[in-house]
């Protein structure tokens, strides 16, 4: 049976390793603000040393992905006040989360919503779906990572287009320069998000955990760092159970049982 839990700005649940976690600020669009987020990292931090949890999804509504970040939290904010909060800085404890984490966005990702979505392994979308960083228009930049991830995923030609005019770019546009992983029928978002997700929690925990670390580690070292980084994973992974028995299960021509160990 489903594990269900509910807060003031999420819902979630749990079937088997798949945790689901929906973001529920419907008047406002999924707007991201410091309660959410709050919220959002008390849940998640047991899960994320949870070995029985293999993978999270995140995903809003039909409407809304995540609008944005909140302005009503921080227009009036000083930039005093923005520097000794070190605001959005917490965020990045969402991003270095281990737990794989797959986006299932529907609607719109603005602003934080499509930073939010580039902090996640994959990231599907729906036909419909829009992705932007449009803070121009507000008299700011993205501070939630948009300019560092965005030019890393889509190249520095596509960023200054999204950051610069602050236009936006729908899912198929998204998919074609990389910031989208798959793109689906509406209606196929959340199905397919958790398939992939059963997928993924069905590996080997510390395998799955190697390859995330290995992929990131791609965007930010030099390609001879990265083979040899990867090398020496590829490696330490021989000192694991679950290697054993996936090649072993590989030769027996089965099914392998991962552990985690």
């Amino acid at each position: 049976m489903p594990v269900t839990v509910t807060t003031d700005n999420l819902k979630l649940e749990r079937e088997g390793a798949v945790v689901t976690v929906r973001l529920h600020r419907p008047h406002v669009l999924n707007a991201l603000n410091s309660a959410l987020l709050a919220e959002l990292l008390a849940v998640l931090r047991p899960l994320d040393a949870d070995p029985t949890v293999g993978c999270l999804v995140v995903t809003g509504s039909e409407r809304a992905f995540a609008a944005g970040a909140d302005i009503r939290e921080m227009a009036a904010k000083t930039a005093v006040e923005m520097a000794q909060e070190d605001y959005f800085r917490a965020w990045e404890e969402f991003a270095d989360l281990r737990i794989p984490k797959i986006a299932a966005v529907n609607g719109v990702a603005l602003g934080g919503g499509c930073e939010l979505a580039m902090m996640c392994d994959l990231v599907i979308a729906g036909e419909s779906a829009v992705f932007g960083q449009p803070e121009i228009g507000l008299g700011v930049i993205p501070g939630i990572g948009g300019t560092q991830r965005l030019t890393r995923l889509i190249g520095r030609a596509k960023a200054m287009d999204l950051v610069l005019t602050g236009r936006t770019m729908g899912a198929r546009e998204a998919e074609a320069c990389g910031l989208v992983s798959r793109v689906v029928p509406d209606e196929r978002v959340l199905p397919e998000a958790l398939a992939a997700a059963a997928t993924v929690a069905s590996y080997g925990r510390t395998a799955v955990r190697a390859a995330r670390e290995c992929v990131d580690h791609a965007l930010e070292s030099g390609l001879r760092d990265g083979i040899r980084y990867e090398r020496r994973v590829f490696h330490a992974l021989f000192a694991t159970e679950d290697q054993k028995e996936g090649m072993a299960a590989f030769l027996e021509k089965r099914p392998p049982v991962f552990r985690g160990r």
